[in-house]
């Protein structure tokens, strides 16, 4: 248990790669028709890009659940990698691939030191 802190942002850092690769590689094509559909539906770039954050959670939720077998890690990953997004995008514009990952395992692996590492 002493390390499950760890495990988790290790396993939710590579969701994320999962998600980028999938996402913008695998289903390139369908990520912009569904991007597009989304646009069309909220009138609102704002409202789009959150949907997609939610929708970026979702994923992380389903893989960390499946994973840990264990849904309260599950949310509480997806929660947490939802703020940091939204938190880091609206504060934080030009941040490159590398600082991206490394904000998310950082702050990630705080937060998972605060629940599980005590």
């Amino acid at each position: 248990m002493e390390l499950l802190w760890f495990y988790v942002a290790v396993v939710l850092a590579i969701s994320d790669v999962l998600h980028t690769t999938l996402m913008w590689k695998v289903l390139n094509n369908f990520y912009i028709v569904l991007g597009g559909l989304i646009q069309q539906s909220t009138h609102s770039i704002w409202q789009t890009w959150v949907v997609h954050e939610i929708m970026e959670a979702g994923f992380h939720f389903i893989v960390l659940s499946i994973v840990f077998l264990n849904p309260t890690i599950g949310i509480l990953a997806a929660l947490i990698h939802f703020f940091i997004d939204v938190t880091h995008t609206i504060f934080i514009r030009d941040m490159g691939e590398l600082q991206h990952r490394a904000l998310h395992f950082v702050i990630e692996s705080l937060v998972f030191i605060l629940i599980y590492g005590f």
